[in-house]
Parts: C-alpha cells; structure tokens; sequence
C-alpha cells in the first residue's frame, strides 16, 4: 500500500464471508501489503480440530452436536489471539465467517470488548449463493462435506465495508484499501491538470457506477445459461457486448443473445454504488460542459446511473448510438460533435483500456479511473485516480481538474 492511516491505536481489520467468497485470498493479500500478521480462523483452529475427529469426538467438528460448543471455542481463541498479536504487532488481519459477529449480537461485542484497544474494521465479502457453490465444488476441501446446507446469508447489521465476492482478488483488494483510507497518490505535476477544457467526458460504467462485479454476475449467468465461458468479459471490459458475443456465439444468435445479456445487466443494476465522488463532480458541471459515453445500451446505462442518483446530461452516447464502439475513437467524437466542443478541448475520465484508446484516438485528454483494471493497463491515461474524490473542477469559460 502507497499510504496508510496513522492512528495510535493498532489496527485490526476483519475480513469475514461464507465459505467460497474468497476471504482467505483477501486477508492474506491485505496482510501482505499492510506486513500485518496474519490470523485465519482456520489455520489456527482446523488441524487441532481434525486430530480430536475420531479419537476425542466422534462426528466432524463442524456437524451437530458439537457445532455450537466448538465455534464459541474457537472464536474465543481467534479473539485472544488478536488481542495479543495487536497489542504487540500494532496491527492484524483476522480471516473467519464471523456470521453471528456480524448480526451484532453478543458474538459481536465479545470481539469489540476483547479488541477494545484497537481500531477494529469489518471488511465483508458477499455473493451470488450459485457462485460460492461453485468455488466450494471446484476447491474440494473436506471441511466443505460437513458444513450444514446454506441458508440465506444475515444481512450485517454492524459496520462494515462491503465487498463483491464476484470481484477478482486484485479488485477486491483495491475497493477495500480505498475503504479504508489507504489511498493512491495522485501526481499533481501531471500535464493535464494544468490544462483548461470546455467539456468533460464521462464513461459510465467504472467511472460513474462501480458496476464491475455486476457485469462479471450478469455474463456469469449468461454463460451458465447458454454454456458459454464467462471469462472472456473480465478481458475486454469497455467494449460493446455485441462486439464481445460475435467472438463467443454463432452469427445468428447474436441479437437474441444480446438482448438476454442486456436484461441480465438491467435486473443486476439495482447491486450498483456510485465510484467515489461521482455525483459530487458531476454535480459541479452545467449541463451543456459535460456528457456520458458508455459501451453499454441506453437501457443498461439508465437503470445503473438510477441505482447510483445520477441524472443524464442531455448529451449522452450509448451503443445504440455509434457504428463503432470503444476502443474506436467514433463514441468520444460523437459526443464532443454533439457538444459543440473540438474533441481535443475535452476531458475523458475513463476505467478500461478500450476507453483510454478511443479516448486518446479522438484526441481528448484522459484522466484513468481505478477499480476495473490495474493502474499499468491505464498507462495511456494522462493521470491515474482511484475515485473522483480526488478531483475538483472549476467551471469559467474553461474548465480546469485539480487534484483534491
């Protein structure tokens, strides 16, 4: 991590979820980067645990009737542990379900009241229930056989930061350090700040609506549904879904299969939150100073910028718009002709690679936005943010971004 809170207390963040949402590959990553230790529930517990099945107790530690009795054990060692290793270390990273934690019962106390010295963060990775089975199936450990049925997750009823389990590893890790405080520096010296424009151009999806984790949920079943690899979308994130099922369907089932794809994304676009400081900057322009370009269709881009309060400009240009989309340059050229603006008078605030590229191709200025991508496939960007909270504009005769 580039930066870090300071506090005089020690910081403990947990990260909880179900079985298969990936919290162990979250904690250890965040632990990593932070060179805090370590504490999975599993490591500490499961291997004394497997040794006492048979010998000492007679069915698996995780059935009935030990269940109950055997996680208040382990909790209350995962909790003492923490305490010490905290007061020592200055910081931990606890991995565990924490499921009765996080309903804010007495479980839940219990881990504030043994932590009490410390900044305690929950960090809680939810998913599509299909999803976690999924990865429980595909990972094959033998604790898996005696967890009881699932039930439907609790919705968390503490403080937390929540986290798409249908995220990758490095996104989830990105959405979580920006959370809590750790931010990426942003070079003020960068050319583009010093640079005045009439028009800023906005990419919707990873810009506008952190919609990544729908996207990826949405081709997931998608791909489920026609037994189509969902990968590929995680690859060629900003470009038009039509561009995308020409690759993967036969030619004639390319409408059907985009307007399917098209009513998964909708139904989804309730899951989506506003990037960081989206309503904020776009609230800071006149409408005629700005405009959305989105790879998406009308429809998709409408529900999403619903789901995060964010009213469209009356430029806005959609796939259903262009005979090209991203990474051609037709969108942005499209959009700044329809401003009355010359293409290289406006600003693009763009997440994906495609974007950058057509952005760059028209001749705009482009401020990269992270959270779709690793900062280096935005090295086309002029300079690189991890939320629009980090800029301000100022609105004259020109506009100028500045770093907040």
């Amino acid at each position: 991590m580039t930066s870090r809170c300071q506090t005089t207390r020690p910081l403990v963040i947990a990260v909880a979820g179900p079985a298969g949402s990936g919290k162990t590959t979250l904690g250890r990553s965040l632990a990593t980067e932070l060179g805090a230790p370590l504490l999975d529930l599993d490591t500490l517990t499961s291997t004394l645990l497997d040794r006492l099945h048979g010998p000492v107790l007679r069915t698996h530690w995780l059935a009935p009737p030990h269940a109950d009795t055997i996680r208040a054990a382990r909790y209350a060692a995962l909790r003492a542990t923490a305490a010490d290793v905290a007061s020592t270390c200055g910081q931990a990273v606890l991995v565990a379900p924490f499921t009765a934690e996080l309903s804010g019962g007495p479980e839940w106390q219990e881990l504030i009241d043994e932590l009490s010295g410390a900044d305690v963060h929950m960090v809680h990775l939810a998913g599509d229930p299909a999803l976690l089975a999924r990865r429980r199936a595909e990972r094959g450990a033998a604790r898996d056989t005696h967890r009881p049925a699932d039930s439907p997750p609790p919705v968390p009823r503490v403080p937390h930061i929540a986290i798409e389990a249908q995220l990758t590893p490095e996104q989830q890790r990105f959405r979580a350090r920006r959370a809590l405080g750790h931010r990426i520096p942003v070079d003020s010296r960068a050319v583009v700040f010093g640079r005045d424009y009439d028009a800023v151009l906005f990419d919707v999806d990873g810009v506008l609506a952190d919609s990544t984790a729908s996207v990826l949920r949405s081709w997931d079943r998608f791909g489920a549904e026609l037994g189509l690899p969902s990968a590929p979308v995680a690859k060629n994130h900003g470009r038009p879904a039509r561009a995308l099922l020409e690759r993967l369907v036969p030619a004639g089932d390319v409408a059907d299969g985009v307007r399917r794809i098209e009513q998964l994304e909708v139904e989804d676009a309730a899951t989506v939150e506003p990037v960081p400081g989206a309503r904020e900057l776009v609230d800071t322009l006149p409408f005629d100073r700005y405009a959305f370009v989105t790879s998406g269709t009308s429809s998709i881009a409408r529900a999403r910028l619903a789901a995060v309060g964010i009213e469209p400009p009356p430029v806005f240009v959609t796939a259903d718009d262009v005979h090209a989309g991203k990474p051609d340059p037709e969108p942005y050229l499209r959009a700044a002709a329809r401003l009355g603006v010359a293409p290289e008078r406006c600003l693009v605030m763009e997440d994906a690679p495609a974007g950058v590229a057509a952005a760059r191709a028209a001749g705009c200025g482009v401020v990269g936005v992270l959270g779709t991508v690793p900062a280096e496939d935005l090295a086309g960007a002029d300079a690189v943010v991890d939320g629009l909270d980090r800029l301000t504009v100022s609105v004259g005769p020109p506009c100028r971004i500045h770093v907040r």
